[in-house]
C-alpha cells in the first residue's frame, strides 16, 4: 500500500518526490508476554521485530509532514508487507512500485534493541547482510535400527553434515570477511525402532559480499554431495538466494545522519549486522539509505525474534521525527 503527500505546493511547484517505507508483517512466534496489554491476541503469531512500530512510526511521520506547510515537493508513504521472507519488496517492485509512484530515494529504519531508546544509528555502508535459506535432503535405505547394517543411515549424514557445515565460515571465508551458516531445522523419523528413508536439514547462510555467497554456496554443496558418498546416501540441495546486502549511498546516508542529529542523539560507529532486509531490494533500485534506531535494553529476552520481544513505545516520537525530517531534507537537498 502506497499513500502519497503533498507538501506547500505539491507537484504544481515541485516534481520533487521521496519515499519512506515501513513493514507490516508479523512471526510465526507464539507471544510469552502475559503481563503485556498490548500481546499479540493471535494464537502462534506475535509483531516480534517490531513491525507494528514501524507501521506506527510512518503514520506519526504522515501527521508531522501534514501539519508542516514548511517543505515542498511529494512523499510516497510505502507500506510494505512480507518482509520476512515473503518476499514483499520484490513484488511491490513487480507491481510498478517506483513506475507508479516516482521517487528520487527512499528511506527506511529498524529498531534495534541493544542500543540506547532513542538513539539513531547511520552505517557508512552496508547495514545488513544478503541472505539465503538452503535445504539439504538424504535419501538413505530404511529398515530395522536393530539391523543397521541392512540400512543406509540418512540420520548419519545429516548429523555428519551439520558438523561438517561449520567449517564453510571457519576454513573457506576470509578472516576479515563476514559470514555466517546456520542448520535450524532437521526432520527425520518416524518411529524409534526404525533408520529412517529420508532427512531433512535447513537453514540459513548470510554474507556481506555477493563472492563469498557464492562461495558458501558451492562449499554447501561440496560438503552435501561428499557426506552422500561417504555413507552411501545420495543429497539432494536446493539454495534460494533471498535478500541482498543493505547498503547506504554516500549522499543519502549523509541526508539521514544529519536528520537524525536534528531529532536525536547519533551513532556512526556500529557494524554492520548479519540480519537482513528486504529493503534491500528498494536500494537496488532508487538511492537511499537504512538506519536503526535504538529499542533499548535487550535483557530478558527482548532481543529480536525472541516471543519476549516487545516494541518500546518511547521511541516512537523519535522514530516520527527522524522519518519527516530525512524526507524534508531530501526533498531540499540537491538531486
Amino acid at each position: 500500500m502506497v499513500a502519497t503527500i503533498h507538501g506547500r505546493g505539491g507537484d504544481r511547484l515541485s516534481n520533487r518526490s521521496v519515499g519512506l517505507r515501513a513493514d507490516m508483517d508479523a512471526l510465526p512466534i507464539q507471544e510469552i508476554n502475559p503481563d503485556l496489554p498490548h500481546r499479540s491476541a493471535v494464537p502462534g503469531v506475535m509483531h516480534a521485530c517490531g513491525h507494528d512500530g514501524h507501521t506506527a512510526a510512518l503514520l506519526g511521520a504522515a501527521a508531522l509532514l501534514k501539519a508542516d506547510p514548511a517543505w515542498f515537493g511529494t512523499v510516497r508513504l510505502v507500506f510494505q508487507p512480507a518482509e520476512e521472507g515473503g518476499g514483499g519488496a520484490k513484488a511491490m517492485i513487480e507491481d510498478g512500485l517506483f513506475t507508479r509512484f516516482p521517487m528520487e530515494r527512499i528511506f527506511g529504519w529498524h529498531n534495534w534493541p541493544g542500543l540506547e531508546a532513542g538513539t539513531v544509528a547511520v552505517h557508512d555502508g552496508p547495514v545488513m547482510a544478503a541472505g539465503a535459506r538452503f535445504e539439504i535432503a538424504f535419501e538413505g535405505h530404511a529398515g530395522h535400527a536393530a539391523l543397521p547394517h541392512l540400512t543406509r543411515d540418512p540420520m548419519l549424514g545429516a548429523g555428519h553434515c551439520i558438523v561438517a557445515l561449520q567449517s564453510l565460515v571457519s576454513r573457506n571465508v576470509d578472516p576479515l570477511d563476514s559470514a555466517v551458516v546456520s542448520v535450524t531445522v532437521a526432520e527425520a523419523g518416524e518411529a524409534q525402532n526404525q533408520v529412517p528413508q529420508r532427512s531433512v536439514l535447513k537453514g540459513t547462510m548470510r554474507f556481506l559480499r555477493d563472492a563469498t555467497g557464492d562461495a558458501l554456496e558451492g562449499g554447501l554443496r561440496r560438503v552435501a554431495d561428499g557426506v552422500a558418498a561417504t555413507y552411501g546416501l545420495s543429497a539432494a540441495v536446493d539454495v534460494r538466494r533471498g535478500v541482498a546486502v543493505t547498503a547506504n549511498r554516500p549522499a543519502e546516508r549523509d541526508l539521514a545522519a544529519e536528520a537524525a542529529g536534528a531529532v536525536s542523539a547519533v551513532r556512526r560507529d556500529l557494524p554492520p549486522a548479519m540480519t537482513g532486509e528486504d529493503f534491500s531490494w528498494f536500494l537496488q533500485e532508487v538511492p537511499g539509505a537504512f538506519a536503526w534506531i535504538g529499542n533499548g535494553s535487550a535483557e530478558g529476552g527482548r532481543e529480536l525474534h525472541n516471543p519476549r520481544y516487545d516494541f518500546n513505545d518511547a521511541i516512537l516520537p523519535v522514530a516520527s521525527a527522524w522519518l519527516a525530517e530525512v524526507a524534508k531534507r531530501a526533498l531540499a537537498a540537491p538531486g
